[in-house]
């Protein structure tokens, strides 16, 4: 079996902690092995939450998935990703703004970034705003602080595969 990761900024408009909501949403899917939830795209080693959530390191809040690539594809993971974020707000989740909440896709090849931007097309034929979801290449990505990981299934929700119970925030 190979493995690759998949290291985008997750978020979901309904949770008071971004990452922890999607991270859900990933845990259930099939062929998702293993997820981390943490900071990418910025400028300070090992940043801390409260440094992130300052807006001062330029990161954004991500989360690194372990996945089986003949289970599911890279582009269905975007296609999720795509599916739980409004594509068109930038630096922007429900009330919460920064350039910590903003989306994006950091492919670790060319066929990823191809993929990537592939999805994107599609979603952005069904807007009239412009999508803002970002594209770069992976940069170094830092877990996040114990507390936050599998934070949501911690509190008893499940992230049994293919699990129907609507993700609920809370923080």
């Amino acid at each position: 079996m190979r493995v690759r990761t998949l290291t985008p900024s997750l978020t979901l408009e309904s949770c008071p902690r971004k990452f922890w909501g999607t991270e859900l949403h990933f845990q259930r899917m099939p062929g998702v092995i293993a997820t981390c939830v943490g900071y990418t795209q910025g400028s300070v080693t090992k940043p801390s939450y409260e440094a992130v959530c300052s807006g001062t390191t330029g990161h954004t809040e991500g989360i690194q998935l372990i996945f089986d690539p003949t289970v599911i594809s890279y582009s269905q993971l975007c296609e999720k990703l795509l599916s739980t974020v409004d594509p068109t707000a930038k630096n922007r989740v429900g009330n919460d703004r920064g350039t910590q909440y903003r989306h994006g896709v950091y492919p670790h090849s060319d066929s990823q970034a191809e993929a990537a931007a592939s999805c994107i097309a599609v979603v952005q034929a069904k807007y009239e705003l412009r999508v803002v979801t970002e594209v770069k290449p992976a940069a170094v990505f830092f877990p996040a602080e114990n507390y936050h990981q599998r934070y949501l299934q911690k509190g008893g929700q499940s992230a049994e595969k293919d699990a129907r119970q609507p993700v609920r925030c809370y923080g």
